[in-house]
């Protein structure tokens, strides 16, 4: 009996330094959390910004054209997945890779009608272990990145749609909603097709030396910038996604600390009474 009330009072213990634990990553995820979003909403002026000049260009230039505005025959399609590199989060990644494979499975035949843009450990050791060859990965990344951070991916990815390697790119990530509910998603960024004003006053441009060459500098910098957006979306997503878990985590270990409490507090009251019934019936022998 006191080993099995020794045994119940280590896993109490060791139940309550675990909370502590998923306490602690609880706080520091939703205290990111605020920044991550702050990040992913200053990085819209920039991509609107973007998207008038390009609209203006399109409205001034007449029937001005470009290949990363024009659908063609899709025969390879390019999947930008952006996962993240630690794992505690919840159905973060999990759901996100899952929807991937759903699309893998039910659009393509074969692993050369299709090719694989990730970031984050996660998202990379997944395919490596279905042996699905990662065209490009990025990992590493800093809780809050810079452009400059996943600018080698983004533009390998848009260069690939430019050469004609792929003929439309996907990305999918976590659209974050709140910090209880991100989506995953599958949004098509190339071909942008057509690109729309938000409807406010816009200012009128002169574009040297033509519309034309403006817009080949400008959209693969677009078709970046949207990326950026969608990594600082996972991003808040990944916190969001953390935070929930580890709140989750502690009130389970509240819960099963009680209910531990509960059993030790009853199998110390047996054993105390186990020994009051020796002693008496001890002293009932002698007597």
């Amino acid at each position: 009996m006191a080993k099995g009330i020794r045994d119940i009072k280590r896993q109490i213990k060791s139940i309550q330094n675990t909370k502590q634990i998923t306490k602690a990553m609880e706080m520091i995820a939703a205290a990111r959390l605020k920044r991550a979003q702050d990040a992913a909403q200053s990085a819209r002026p920039y991509a609107d910004k973007l998207r008038e000049v390009i609209a203006s260009i399109a409205s001034a230039g007449g029937d001005v054209k470009h290949p990363m505005l024009e659908k063609r025959p899709i025969k390879r399609t390019g999947y930008l997945v952006i996962t993240s590199d630690r794992g505690l989060a919840g159905g973060y990644n999990a759901n996100l890779l899952r929807k991937v494979m759903v699309a893998l499975r039910e659009k393509h035949g074969s692993k050369d009608e299709y090719m694989i843009f990730v970031t984050g450990r996660k998202g990379r050791d997944f395919f490596r272990r279905r042996d699905i060859p990662v065209a490009f990965e990025t990992t590493g990344l800093p809780d809050f990145p810079r452009f400059s951070d996943i600018k080698d991916i983004a533009a390998t990815a848009v260069k690939a749609y430019e050469e004609g390697t792929i003929d439309q790119l996907v990305m999918v990530y976590n659209e974050f909603h709140s910090a209880i509910s991100q989506k995953p998603v599958d949004k098509t960024l190339l071909p942008l097709g057509e690109v729309k004003s938000d409807g406010g006053v816009t200012a009128s441009y002169e574009f040297e030396p033509s519309p034309e060459v403006v817009l080949d500098h400008i959209l693969p910098r677009y078709a970046e910038t949207l990326i950026y957006s969608a990594v600082l979306e996972g991003k808040a997503s990944e916190f969001g996604a953390r935070m929930t878990a580890m709140s989750n985590a502690t009130k389970n270990a509240t819960k099963f600390i009680s209910t531990l409490t509960l059993q030790y507090n009853r199998a110390r009251q047996a054993a105390i009474t186990q020994e009051i019934s020796e002693i008496v019936a001890g002293a009932n022998a002698q007597g």
